[in-house]
């Protein structure tokens, strides 16, 4: 586990270079080769009493869950998708810095879906232990897609609520490489959770459309706040939250601090 504090990347990269700077659920067929699991949709459903689930379901839940999560190396077949995309022409992170994770996370209505995440090498296994303690809390994640299904275009995963981790790019105006761009930094149901700052004197609130989330008084699904399970779940594992921010709110993003950054990549 990484224990360490402070920092600040999209929303966050403008901050960094200003800062820095249940019934059983069926089991799921896993096959050798990861890359080759297709993305499903494994809904809750079968027998169990009507107080829950018998003893038998609850293993067989377990046993599910437990296969589906899994670190790879980055594949020739998982490369091929993000080359160009995530992983741009000018990407000057190696591939054998980055991992993919396959994960498993409920949805609102109690659904179970697989998800995909690249991430750093140096939190892959924190990364895989906090989306098993999401999804085993129940947590609701609407998508956890590889942002190159929108071919990298990181407005365009944000509006979808995708919730994603590796995108290399540079903090604006910059040579300094971005915090999402080393796969050091997560967005958690980003439409309901926006980053807001101000430009030139007004209010900017990013994706698009999400402006009716910039008031964090109100109750909707999603929310992110200090008593939030993802919010005690990132933090226990050594992340910061772009919530806490002072003189913006990244709501969405969760980042290694740049102390431990520095430390891995000098």
């Amino acid at each position: 586990m990484i224990l360490i504090l402070l920092s600040g990347c999209k929303g966050s990269e403008a901050a960094e270079s200003k800062d820095m700077p249940e019934a059983p659920v069926p089991v799921i067929e896993i096959r050798e080769d990861p890359q080759e699991v297709p993305a499903q949709t494994v809904e809750d459903g079968g027998s169990g009493t009507a107080d829950g689930p018998d003893e038998e379901g609850q293993a067989a839940e377990s046993d599910a869950a437990g296969d589906a999560f899994y670190i790879t190396e980055i594949t020739d077949e998982i490369f091929s998708r993000m080359e160009g995309k995530s992983f741009s022409k000018d990407c000057t992170l190696p591939r054998e810095d980055l991992r993919y994770l396959h994960v498993l996370h409920k949805t609102l209505d109690g659904s179970t879906r697989e998800g995909e995440l690249v991430v750093n090498v140096h939190i892959a296994e924190d990364v895989l232990d906090i989306f098993r303690e999401l999804y085993e809390a129940g947590y609701p994640i609407e998508k956890i897609k590889l942002v190159d299904e929108y071919d990298a275009d990181d407005e365009r995963s944000m509006e979808d609520n995708n919730t994603s981790c590796f995108n290399f790019r540079f903090v604006p105006r910059t040579t300094t490489v971005s915090k999402h761009g080393r796969g050091l930094a997560i967005d958690v149901n980003p439409f309901y959770n926006p980053y807001i700052t101000t430009v030139d004197g007004a209010l900017s609130v990013e994706p698009k459309g999400a402006e009716a989330y910039a008031d964090r008084s109100g109750d909707f699904p999603y929310r992110i706040d200090e008593n939030d399970t993802a919010y005690r779940i990132f933090t226990a594992h050594g992340f910061v939250w772009g919530g806490a921010w002072k003189n913006s709110k990244d709501y969405q993003h969760f980042e290694i601090p740049s102390e431990q950054i520095r430390e891995w990549y000098p």
